[in-house]
């Protein structure tokens, strides 16, 4: 199968700040070493007769204060086709937001941003200047990427207002909000509560983040719930490469995905057409 996978982060530590990523700063992961290497996209291996025929690169801290930096070397660098989301402050005044929106927009390959919101949601979201520079997004006819916990409620129905406030604004769901691989109860609700949402689009990734053995067979019914709630156009499975190095190896959670008793047909949409449409390759 070709495969378009829709979330995956390079690095290059010796170009990059990755403050998240040096040891000593939080997050305090026992196997951040995994993690604390170069890695490019001749890296993304899958085997055979699966195909990695292009991806999307979500900012990962390379330059937060110049973050057309970190697209420049990607697209100086990278071989395979891709598209980047390149990393934004959401809070700046409006007027330095759109500067800096209009320097990332000169990159070819972009085609959203994040600002990642995780606790911050309920705060961030009901700021004017936010409001604002989400409005400038939606302008720009770019998407913006939301990461945040879909088991906080509260940031759940901040993020349900803003939608409804702003719809012509194209979303993401990172990680597919975090699914617990036990009591899931709140992220059933929730979810369904953000499928309403006609702009939004669902990542099904960063199963790691939650628990680094999480089970296959947990990963399939939480994704046969998202494409109950969504339908089968609105769900891509991505990779959140390399932080899956902490569950798998990247051919084997595609394995993992490609193994997963759906039709072809379904199988295709989730691993390469869905994420070919949403991100315009």
């Amino acid at each position: 199968m070709q495969i378009i996978d829709p979330h995956l982060h390079l690095f290059d530590l010796s170009l990059g700040q990755y403050d998240w990523l040096r040891s000593g700063n939080a997050p305090h992961w026992r196997d951040k070493a995994t993690i604390q290497r170069d890695f490019s996209d001749a890296d993304l291996t899958l085997s055979a007769p699966h195909q990695l025929c292009g991806f999307v690169h979500v900012e990962a801290g390379f330059d937060n204060d110049a973050p057309w930096r970190e697209i420049a070397w990607l697209e100086s660098t990278c071989a395979l086709p891709f598209k980047s989301i390149g990393c934004v402050d959401i809070t700046l005044p409006p007027s330095a937001f759109a500067k800096q929106l209009a320097k990332l927009g000169q990159y070819q390959s972009l085609v959203g941003v994040r600002h990642i919101l995780d606790s911050d949601a309920v705060t961030l979201l009901a700021m004017n200047t936010v409001h604002t520079n989400l409005m400038q997004i939606a302008d720009a006819k770019l998407i913006f990427e939301a990461q945040f916990d879909a088991q906080d409620t509260g940031a759940v129905n901040a993020f349900i207002r803003m939608s409804n406030a702003l719809p012509t604004l194209r979303l993401a769901l990172n990680h597919a909000g975090f699914p617990p691989p036990e009591k899931h109860l709140e992220w059933d609700k929730n979810m369904k509560a953000l499928a309403v949402l006609p702009s939004l689009s669902v990542k099904a990734s960063g199963w790691e983040m939650s628990d680094r053995h999480y089970p296959l067979s947990t990963i399939q019914d939480r994704l046969t719930s998202l494409v109950t709630l969504f339908g089968e156009d609105r769900i891509m499975l991505a990779s959140n490469f390399p932080l899956t190095l902490f569950r798998a190896r990247y051919d084997e959670l595609w394995h993992d995905y490609l193994s997963l008793p759906y039709s072809e047909a379904l199988l295709t949409k989730l691993c390469n057409e869905n994420a070919r449409r949403f991100y315009g390759f």
